[in-house]
């Protein structure tokens, strides 16, 4: 049944991974190309395709920088990172600890941790508000672009219904002014640029809102750590500076 597909048909499915792998070779081998396939498909789908196409590009490019951002620049393993810092808060070395927090610059965690540790032996309200303070700064570059991949779902879905409607709205247009034997494929064309629009605005938005699902989870993550860790912190330098005041009443 396949076979009998028009080959800008073809070209969608095989874009939405319905059709197996093995269609599209077949495709390839009987001579209709896969490239001349999407070719036809975005012209027969009407102008409202090539709108579309900057959507996706618009989205893409979110995900991508979005991921680039958040796994290699604000990432950083959080438990590896705290155990280091917490020895060394421990043996009474915030200045190494500084400098661990100055060897990943750009990780999120690390500039909350050292807004504290500067602060390491001011008074506990000090401490709190750097930290807080920190993590106020940081949380909406975390959180930058990411939002906006919900409304690019949202708009390539609404330009690809548009499409549908302006296609049909162009199809029964012909029909009345075509003669009978052109009625038929007047309307075809018009349906095929009306379904190829929706599908391919669909097709947008599902890789969008994966997309934001995605980087949305992995943004949370680092911010709970942040969170979680930033009290452990605060509450180790507390204790820091309680037990280096008990020690000097001691001596006196």
């Amino acid at each position: 049944m396949t076979n009998k597909l028009r080959p800008s048909t073809k070209a969608i499915l095989a874009m939405l991974f319905i059709l197996p792998a093995a269609d599209v070779v077949a495709q390839e081998a009987s001579g209709g190309g896969l490239m001349s396939s999407i070719a036809e498909f975005f012209a027969a789908g009407g102008p409202f395709i090539y709108v579309n196409c900057i959507t996706l590009a618009w989205g893409i490019a979110i995900i991508l920088e979005r991921i680039i951002f958040i796994f290699f620049k604000y990432n950083v393993n959080a438990e590896a990172f705290m155990a280091q810092i917490q020895k060394l808060v421990m043996a009474n070395d915030i200045e190494r600890a500084i400098k661990l927090c100055n060897a990943a610059p750009s990780a999120a965690l690390p500039k909350v941790v050292k807004a504290g540790l500067t602060r390491a032996n001011r008074g506990e309200m000090e401490i709190h508000n750097a930290i807080e303070e920190a993590t106020l700064a940081i949380v909406p570059v975390l959180q930058k672009r990411t939002p906006n991949l919900a409304s690019i779902a949202n708009m390539a879905t609404l330009l690809g219904l548009l499409g549908t409607i302006t296609g049909l709205i162009t199809a029964f247009r012909a029909v009345g002014a075509v003669s009978p034997e052109l009625k038929a494929k007047v309307l075809a064309q018009g349906v095929a640029e009306a379904m190829y629009t929706t599908a391919f605005g669909l097709a947008i938005a599902v890789i969008c809102m994966f997309g934001h699902l995605f980087l949305t989870n992995m943004t949370k993550k680092i911010i709970d750590e942040i969170d979680q860790y930033s009290v452990k912190l605060e509450n180790l330098l507390i204790s820091r500076g309680k037990g280096a005041a008990s020690a000097m009443d001691r001596i006196t």
